[in-house]
């Protein structure tokens, strides 16, 4: 089998996010005979058809998503070498990071995990240019975007048995973070309240905790997100069992209580590929992340 060149790989991915051939064309300025051409040859040498065509536009084949997924990734390696390279033949010889840094994170962790982490990060290497994008941690989540290519490194939640992080990622712990009950502040008996809750809470390793306390009734109001969650409860409208991360955004309209040392934990860490934690961005951005986590 013979090796996607670097601007195959490109034509892969703008075709895949174009969801078309002559989209993709048009971004690359490109025929769509040429894009053709090209996928048509990659497909060859990878063996497998990359993407469905039809009158609607591509979209790509579960093999097609994986390979759109290696290219991104091996592109940013091409941008990586390059910045690196540049960087070390700067300041006598020091290496000199820079060049966008794209990170995936669950809101919470976009909040109170990441800034402290940027801030050190570009006080000492500003050249480096963050991109942060906020994503659902439900179903692949911030794991997913990293490995579709979509970003260099993720924050998400580890350590759920029926939700693990995809194939060939590295992870790293940087916190566990407790559940607790909050409830509207001077309530006589908050654990009557209905419950409240949203999507994203409650990963696979919580839900036997979940299912042992019988005084937790089901979800009777569901929010988008935690901040509304935490909103709605200061206003009265029932209890929340949320995590740590969540909480600090907590005023005076709710109480806090813990839930015992028996109560559900979560981990909270990064996700990335093991050639970009082998890139020095990575590389300084894992070391932020862990002196700033808490």
């Amino acid at each position: 089998m013979s090796d996607l060149l670097p601007q195959e790989l490109r034509i892969l991915v703008a075709v895949a996010e174009a969801r078309g051939f002559s989209a993709a064309a048009a971004a690359l300025g490109l025929t769509q005979s040429a894009v053709s051409h090209s996928v048509r040859g990659s497909e060859a040498k990878l063996g497998a058809v990359l993407f469905e065509r039809g009158r609607s536009g591509a979209s790509p084949t579960p093999a097609g998503e994986r390979a759109v997924g290696h290219a991104r990734r091996i592109l940013r390696l091409y941008e990586a070498m390059g910045a690196e390279a540049r960087g070390a033949g700067r300041d006598g010889g020091r290496d000199t990071l820079g060049g966008v840094l794209r990170i995936a994170a669950f809101r919470s962790a976009a909040l109170h995990l990441l800034p402290a982490a940027l801030e050190r990060l570009t006080a000492r290497h500003p050249g480096i240019r963050p991109e942060v994008r906020v994503v659902r941690e439900i179903g692949a989540g911030a794991a997913g975007e990293v490995a579709a290519g979509r970003a260099d490194l993720g924050i998400a939640t580890l350590g759920g048995s029926q939700d693990p992080a995809p194939p060939g990622l590295l992870t790293g712990v940087l916190m566990q973070e407790a559940y607790r009950l909050v409830h509207p502040a001077g309530h006589p008996d908050p654990r009557s309240l209905p419950l409240m809750d949203w999507d994203e809470n409650c990963g696979s390793y919580t839900r036997a905790w979940w299912r042992a306390q019988d005084w937790i009734p089901r979800a009777t109001v569901k929010a988008e997100d935690d901040a509304m969650v935490l909103t709605m409860v200061g206003r009265g409208l029932g209890m929340a069992i949320m995590p740590e991360l969540s909480l600090r955004e907590a005023t005076e309209a709710v109480e806090i209580t813990g839930l015992g040392p028996q109560g559900p934990v979560r981990q909270v860490g990064y996700v990335t590929t093991s050639e970009a934690a082998s890139t020095l961005a990575i590389r300084a951005l894992i070391r932020e992340l862990r002196s700033a986590r808490g």
